[in-house]
């Protein structure tokens, strides 16, 4: 009796029965969903979802770039994300003259559409369940290798359910995407930091590119040549808007889960890993910020940097505080015990827990280890440069002027001398207060002394290094660096953070072995619990409904923001929140043509709405689509009460952020100019 109470009372352990809110469904298997997204009012079969024999909504869905998710929305490979997703290809293709990230960019026409090197996407072709085929003894190499069809193409297999499933992945790979455009960084990074994981929410976070192909419809390297690719299916766009209770679908590729872990995971997530991790990233941006406020050279230049930085920052935050109000730690140890209880009973599980709680004991050490100097040491760019330097010179007979041009594109990129100073004398003395003493490099220690402080000794590496200013440089040059040698103190640091990386704490094999039998124990125990393999940036579906919720005692948060929100933070004092002069003119005539709704108190433009649907990083920029299929709008992030929904989602609380289509195409129409594009779309 005490477990079906326990159960029902959080949302960690959901129902089959209860809210189908909470959930990353594997798009291959949505059949077993099916049902239930057509109680709530899901209009569209299952293979129209997802299929292999035809066309369906999968290959309208892309891995953007490193860690988001796009959407084709027009048969000539015309493609949205979030803007924050594009954010590095529109700050790479800026400077001081053309200023995009400000200033925004529309091509007007196909030959105006700005290449962005290195820019790639992927599309799934195919998934598949290969658990029997591995354990029959077919090797991964051998079923990767069957599917690789051409140049373009990858394939993949990961495991679900800490390794009681194996699934592959086939992707096709294009190596051509062109900026289409990009809104001003004041509409699509509106509210910046201060506004990021919040609600109400009045960003415009969008960025339009195009996939090109060769004649053949194929992958291929940048050329004039290449066409526009054209995809077996895309979204078509609804604008009759979302209402409360609406059903919306998720569909994208979620990064990171960690719902299954243990009591001892969550403790060390919340009271240990996070306020490091938020220290440590908060000195960081402060430095950056205070920089950035002096300098347009310098905002542009760490704009993605800072905004790399923090992201993440402020979802630990969130984090960290929900597991605390949620009581999650504590439920997971009221749980665990009412397993063990069952468990005893049934020898290959009676010490489970026994044996994982042990494992997270001779793991926790090094993996702090390998995140504390993440977030300290190797957060000082000269660092990295320094030690890719070292170990290239090392490994070869010659490092020669292209190769070390290379490096240091890829480390001294947009580099501030002066930002990574200041960085590096408080992340040098960071690392030596939090770090056990017998884990800090005894050379590190001794120059410490020597110089009479950890600031003093980065002020002496900045003063005498000749890596930031000399190109090329000989190998005995490089050796002889102050910088290279502070970097080879740390190897013994290296060598710890190869052993320890991995995605989670839980992932660690000495952790993760124990956690196969674990999942197999909780399936046989738990019968009435919905189970979904955790997010590892693999395609998924998501579902629920348009919500608001309730924010504290008396405060309920609808589900729509409107151009008034916008208008009423506006302001020229704060680059953030510093809206386009055009803006506010069409503000002040109401001048929203289209896309005008009724308010109680007139007129404005809808701007964002929230869902129930269970996301993640890696969501951003998934397409959020109504019952019929369609398009209604961008997902771009979770409030800051649901962050920690990677470990408890909570359907009181938990909503994921989008930037409602519309106000995408009210801001293409009448800021953008660029009309073309929605006729592309098939807006009439």
């Amino acid at each position: 009796m005490l477990r079906k109470l326990f159960i029902g009372a959080i949302a960690l352990l959901s129902f089959t029965t209860a809210t189908a809110d909470e959930g990353m469904w594997l798009p291959s298997l949505i059949k077993e969903r099916i049902k239930e997204m057509r109680k709530q009012g899901f209009k569209l079969k299952a293979d129209d979802i997802y299929s292999d024999s035809k066309a369906s909504l999968k290959d309208a869905v892309v891995q953007f770039g490193g860690g988001c998710t796009g959407e084709f929305v027009s048969p000539e490979g015309l493609l949205l994300t979030n803007h924050h997703c594009g954010y590095s290809s529109i700050q790479k293709l800026s400077s001081v003259e053309h200023d995009y990230l400000t200033d925004g960019f529309w091509a007007m026409s196909r030959e105006e559409e700005l290449p962005v090197p290195g820019l790639k996407v992927s599309l799934l072709v195919k998934m598949e369940d290969v658990t029997g085929r591995l354990a029959a003894g077919e090797s991964r190499d051998d079923i990767i290798g069957k599917e690789i069809k051409g140049k373009g193409y990858r394939a993949s297999i990961e495991s679900m359910y800490y390794g009681n499933q194996y699934y592959l992945f086939v992707y096709c790979t294009f190596r051509d995407v062109r900026l289409v455009g990009a809104p001003p960084s004041s509409i699509g990074k509106f509210g910046g930091d201060t506004d990021n994981w919040i609600w109400p929410r009045h960003t415009g976070d969008f960025s339009v590119f195009r996939v090109y192909a060769d004649a053949n419809n194929e992958p291929a390297d940048y050329s004039k040549e290449n066409v526009p690719y054209r995809p077996k299916r895309y979204f078509k766009i609804s604008t009759k808007g979302v209402n409360e209770g609406d059903f919306t679908m998720i569909y994208g590729f979620p990064g990171n889960t960690q719902e299954y872990i243990t009591s001892k995971a969550v403790d060390y997530i919340e009271k240990v890993s996070n306020p490091m991790k938020i220290a440590l990233r908060t000195i960081r941006l402060d430095i950056i910020r205070e920089a950035q406020a002096k300098s347009v050279a310098t905002r542009i230049a760490y704009a993605a940097k800072h905004a790399g930085i923090a992201n993440s920052w402020k979802k630990w935050e969130g984090e960290s505080l929900g597991l605390k109000n949620l009581n999650t730690a504590e439920k997971k140890t009221e749980y665990e015990k009412e397993f063990a209880e069952w468990a005893a009973g049934k020898p290959e599980y009676a010490r489970l827990l026994d044996s994982i709680n042990a494992s997270y004991e001779r793991v926790i050490p090094g993996y702090f280890m390998r995140e504390l100097f993440n977030e300290s040491i190797a957060g000082i760019e000269l660092f990295s440069f320094a030690s890719q330097l070292y170990n290239k010179a090392l490994s070869q007979s010659k490092l020669p002027a292209d190769e070390q041009a290379g490096i240091r594109k890829r480390y001294l990129k947009d580099y501030n001398r002066e930002i990574d100073h200041a960085i590096a004398r408080h992340m040098i003395r960071e690392f030596v207060e939090r770090m056990p003493k017998e884990n800090i490099p005894q050379q590190l220690t001794a120059a410490i002394e020597k110089h009479g402080g950890a600031e003093a000794l980065a002020d002496e590496l900045f003063a005498k290094t000749q890596l930031i200013d000399k190109y090329p440089l000989t190998k005995e040059e490089i050796y002889a660096d102050p910088f290279v040698q502070f970097a080879s103190w740390f190897a013994p640091c290296m060598i710890q953070n190869q052993k320890y990386a991995y995605r989670n704490l839980s992932n660690v094999p000495e952790v993760e072995k124990w956690y196969k039998a674990y999942m197999q124990a909780l399936r046989e125990w738990d019968k009435e619990r919905a189970f979904y393999p955790d997010a590892n940036f693999t395609l998924r579906v998501a579902y629920g409904a348009v919500t608001g919720y309730e924010n504290a005692d008396g405060e309920y948060h609808t589900h729509l923001t409107t151009l008034d929100g916008v208008l009423a933070k506006d302001n020229p004092e704060i680059y953030d929140y510093n809206i386009p002069q055009e803006l506010r003119d069409i503000y002040d005539r109401k001048d929203y043509g289209r896309w005008a709704i009724e308010k109680n108190d007139g007129k404005s433009v809808p701007v964002c709405f929230l869902a129930s649907n269970h996301t993640s990083g890696g969501n951003s920029g998934s397409p959020v689509i109504n019952s019929k299929g369609e398009l209604v709008g961008i997902n771009f992030d979770r409030t800051w009460r649901s962050t920690m929904s990677d470990i408890e989602f909570d359907p009181a609380i938990c909503r994921n952020i989008s930037v409602d289509i519309r106000f995408v195409l009210f801001v293409m129409d009448r800021l953008g100019g660029a009309g073309y594009l929605l006729e592309e779309m098939g807006i009439k």
